[in-house]
């Protein structure tokens, strides 16, 4: 059974190079969405297996998103993604409930790894 997978990222390009990066691993991406709102509305109607959330997106950020999900569901499985120089933000995500975080550019080997160690 193959992990589902939510991909979160204001940039449709970054979305691309995950879901491009998790397809060729046997991951399932059962949605995506392109900032903090769409997250959480998807989340809720997805139900997937991990969310991998970008930190800086407009509307709502990731760690906002990030503590709206937990609240719902204590379970849920996520993975921030930071650009360099976040290290700040990425602590916050952490302590909001975040399993991990991958840094961008994306190295498939980490995204893997993270997502494995996250889910296995």
């Amino acid at each position: 059974m193959s992990k589902r997978i939510l991909i979160v990222d204001d940039a449709a390009f970054m979305r691309m190079m995950i879901k491009d990066i998790l397809s060729k691993n046997g991951f399932e991406v059962v949605g995506e969405a392109a900032d903090g709102v769409q997250a959480v509305e998807k989340y809720a109607e997805l139900k997937p297996d991990l969310v991998t959330m970008d930190i800086t997106m407009p509307e709502m950020d990731g760690i906002e998103a990030l503590k709206k999900i937990k609240e719902k569901d204590p379970s849920a499985t996520i993975i921030m993604c930071s650009a360099m120089g976040q290290q700040a933000m990425v602590i916050d995500a952490i302590q909001a409930g975040a399993k991990d975080f991958i840094v961008k550019p994306f190295q498939a080997d980490r995204v893997i790894e993270a997502i494995s160690k996250a889910i296995g």
